[in-house]
């Protein structure tokens, strides 16, 4: 029978591999399992048994074994059976235990989800608070950017005006110097029709001075020859 090394009964399968090959231990095994079974409680006279203990102390015998040897055997295979069968029950739970810890597991879902459920309910909002920020902030900026370009544009627009202003101003400054240099033309113009008028009638003063001379001279000079 083979057993798990971690109870430490190394020696099992090894007596098993014997009892297969029909071969007797030697006589090195007999004092390991005599303490083996001193170290044990005592045999008590109705044990509780796992398997056929005559059956297997007529096969042992049969091999070879004395009767104290196979009931040695016999009785640390029955340690060694009910040392496992006990260590086994260790480790298995009653069915109350069981759902108990059935019941704990699904308290602790329970509580694992509700936790879940409210840090999602709080991430969601802090998510919906830092979206208002956000939002706020944008808004913000929008109308800090609006009172920008409204800004720009005032500059803009008085730039443009007092372009416009100086543009006409200017112009009034050129037409005040044309209408300037057309009154100075129409003045000088004034003066050669003047000038030109008076040298006229000093030609015509002058013309008349000579055709009234010349006709003086005629008239003498047929007077002469008379």
């Amino acid at each position: 029978m083979l057993l798990p090394a971690r109870h430490g009964y190394q020696r099992v399968p090894a007596l098993a591999s014997w009892l297969r090959a029909g071969a007797a231990p030697s006589i090195q095994l007999i004092p390991t399992v005599a303490f083996r079974r001193t170290t044990r409680a005592p045999y008590s006279a109705a044990p509780e048994n796992h398997f056929d203990t005559f059956k297997l102390n007529q096969k042992l015998q049969d091999r070879g074994f004395s009767p104290e040897q196979s009931e040695a055997v016999m009785g640390c295979l029955q340690d060694v059976i009910k040392d496992s069968i006990l260590n086994f029950k260790k480790e298995m739970v009653t069915k109350s235990d069981q759902e108990k810890n059935v019941y704990m597991y699904k308290v602790d879902f329970a509580q694992l989800k509700s936790e879940i459920q409210m840090l999602e309910k709080n991430d969601y909002t802090m998510m919906k608070s830092d979206i208002t920020k956000l939002v706020a902030e944008v808004e913000k900026l929008k109308q800090k950017l609006k009172e920008e370009i409204t800004r720009s544009q005032a500059g803009v627009r008085l730039d443009m005006n007092l372009e416009k202003g100086r543009i006409r101003d200017e112009s009034g400054t050129q037409m005040l110097r044309v209408k300037e240099a057309n009154t100075k033309i129409e003045g000088e113009i004034a003066n050669l029709r003047t000038q030109m008028e008076t040298i006229k009638f000093q030609i015509l003063q002058y013309m008349i001075g000579t055709i009234t001379g010349t006709g003086a001279l005629i008239l003498a000079y047929m007077r002469m020859f008379r």
